[in-house]
């Protein structure tokens, strides 16, 4: 007798956020969706053939109060499920999802599982949401086998919004009305989802054979970005980058890395590195790469001791920075492994 094959499992982390709300169709009202009746409010869930298993958090959060507190209890409870689900939704608000997605591609080391953020523009429980589309396509997307070794064809962290997958840690929010809101300027999208879904197999992460998932929970959130721009108060800058509670500092700099020739801020940068301090250069611009050697303006970052981003995006730049500097590692450690590729951030 053939044996039923095994339906595929897949966890849903409800955080909060705009897709978990429904209509009170007495009051009018939008209420905070129990997930855990979820198939009841999105009754097309049980047209998938898959095991589906909820955690909420309770309260919800809104996604603007979101903390590395909250990515830790995220990785605790994939950590304490990751063996027993074949793939992880996190249901979460738009406004900081890049930042989670980015901070649990470096917490999550070793990872060989999809983890799914997606959320949704308009509730779940409005009538033209994206929600329901979202949800379902990040479920189908974590349940995904990879036909050449029956393992799952996504084994990172990534986004699904608006019909595709990006890599997390390269993902941004790029539009505040769109239902495609999510862009990845210097990585294609890993997978598109129309009638079929169409996947990117020269782009998905894989690990070697020899990793090990091994969640690292402890960050170090003593950590600033600065915008560059004309006009900048020297005193402001001088300031921030001499606080000695500031260890970390993504400079956000113009074109491909440059910022002004101006006395002030070098020597400022200066004091900074020379004390210890993490300085990290990267782009305002949404695509392409910080170049420092390319013109005098960006060079004499480079001698200052301002250490190159390279294409990350500024959520990407602040995570890495706080998960590095949270595992006691040396100054010169956390330089080097800002410029090394993690978990897919940065190109080569």
């Amino acid at each position: 007798m053939e044996q039923k094959p095994t339906r595929r499992r897949v966890m849903l982390i409800y955080t909060g956020g705009t897709i978990g709300m429904m209509k009170n169709t007495q009051t009018g009202a939008l209420e905070p969706l129990d997930f855990e009746n979820l198939q009841h409010h999105v009754p097309e869930l049980g047209e998938l053939d898959y095991e589906l298993h909820v955690h909420q958090f309770r309260p919800p959060i809104d996604s603007a109060n979101i903390s590395p507190a909250h990515w830790a209890r995220l990785a605790d409870i994939i950590s304490e499920n990751h063996d027993k689900e074949d793939g992880f939704v996190i249901l979460h608000g738009t406004d900081t999802m890049a930042y989670t997605a980015s901070a649990l591609s470096f917490m999550l080391e070793g990872l060989d599982k999809p983890v799914v953020l997606t959320g949704s523009q308009l509730p779940i429980g409005v009538l033209r949401t994206d929600g329901k589309e979202n949800l379902i396509g990040a479920i189908e997307l974590a349940a995904a086998q990879d036909p050449t070794d029956g393992g799952p064809m996504a084994r990172e962290v990534c986004v699904y919004f608006g019909s595709t997958l990006l890599r997390g840690n390269r993902s941004t929010k790029a539009s505040a009305e769109r239902f495609d809101a999510f862009r990845s300027y210097n990585l294609p999208p890993l997978a598109t989802v129309g009638i079929n879904v169409d996947w990117n197999r020269r782009d998905l992460l894989r690990r070697g054979p020899k990793a090990t998932f091994a969640p690292r929970t402890k960050l170090d959130n003593s950590v600033i970005a600065i915008t560059l721009f004309p006009g900048i108060r020297p005193a402001i800058v001088e300031h921030v980058l001499g606080m000695p509670d500031v260890r970390g500092i993504v400079l956000r700099t113009y074109g491909s890395g440059n910022a002004p020739q101006q006395p002030w801020l070098l020597s400022a940068i200066e004091g900074a590195t020379q004390g210890g301090k993490v300085v990290v250069n990267v782009t305002q611009c949404d695509a392409g790469a910080v170049e420092m050697g390319l013109y005098a303006t960006g060079n004499q970052l480079l001698r200052a001791g301002v250490v190159s981003g390279g294409d990350m995006t500024v959520e990407c730049a602040v995570t890495k920075l706080m998960f590095l500097l949270g595992q006691g590692l040396t100054v010169d450690q956390v330089r080097k492994l800002m410029t090394t590729p993690l978990a897919g951030e940065v190109s080569l």
